[in-house]
């Protein structure tokens, strides 16, 4: 199986170096037309947490808990 694909292709070269440019052009153009809403958002995030701990303040839950 593999002799026939490396044969095929050794005899075949100009229609190995075109389907190689083919899909690098296909890359390229995929590359360009991806839109910028595909990169994730890498900011820092913020999470709001409400806790219920009666008889301690709020510095004292922020220590404690978070």
């Amino acid at each position: 199986m593999i002799d026939w694909l490396i044969d095929r292709s050794i005899r075949h070269r100009a229609v190995v170096v075109l389907t190689a440019a083919l899909c690098a052009v296909a890359g390229v153009v995929a590359a360009v037309r991806t839109p910028m809403d595909a990169v994730p958002d890498l900011s820092e995030n913020q999470v709001i947490v409400f806790t219920n701990w009666p008889g301690h303040g709020p510095q004292e839950v922020d220590e404690h808990v978070t």
